[in-house]
């Protein structure tokens, strides 16, 4: 594995354990094998090697959360019934994936100062904004694009919220059953 792939590797790492704020070129050395100038060298900078990893992490995160959410369901389901399960699946994938539904709350807080992660977490809203208006709301590529921008807008507040209760206090955080029976 080249010295590039392992400082990755590392950074990928040190930000599902320490955070991105948390991470410093010591340990990023430690966690590599690499030298310190093998950052520069490789990324520019400790922040532009922590944006690329952070980019990979959150092109995961979305894939997990796609993956969820275009998951296949029974269509003879009755619509409450299928809200209930496809909640239940979110819920279950962010208690699996906490460490990377941290980093991707996290990178919002990057995003006030760095207008490449700012535009990553847009285009991400942009296709989670899509997947949800289709998935809760039944809309497809011909339904009327602020319909569908609406709707989605609706549900990504809902699951960003969910995420949140979960990942913060999840003892009592809503079970699916409770956040789909609520309109």
């Amino acid at each position: 594995m080249s010295a590039k792939d392992k400082l990755l590797l590392a950074a990928r790492d040190c930000l599902l354990t320490k955070g991105y704020a948390h991470t410093t070129v010591r340990d990023l050395v430690a966690a590599s094998g690499a030298n310190q100038a093998s950052i520069n060298y490789h990324f520019g900078s400790k922040e532009q090697l922590l944006t690329k990893a952070l980019r990979d992490l959150n092109t995961e995160w979305g894939e997990l959360l796609f993956a969820v959410i275009e998951e296949p369901h029974d269509a003879s389901d009755e619509p409450a019934a299928r809200v209930e399960a496809l909640w239940g699946r979110i819920i279950e994938s962010i208690r699996a994936n906490r460490a990377l539904w941290f980093v991707n709350f996290e990178s919002v807080a990057s995003a006030r100062r760095d207008g490449e992660i700012r535009e990553m977490i847009a285009s991400g809203q942009e296709q989670a904004r899509i997947a949800l208006a289709r998935a809760f709301a039944g809309l497809g590529p011909d339904s009327d694009p602020g319909e569908v921008h609406a709707a989605g807008s609706h549900y990504l507040a809902l699951l960003v919220g969910l995420a949140s209760q979960c990942l913060t206090d999840p003892e009592r955080a809503p079970t699916a059953k409770q956040f789909a029976a609520t309109r």
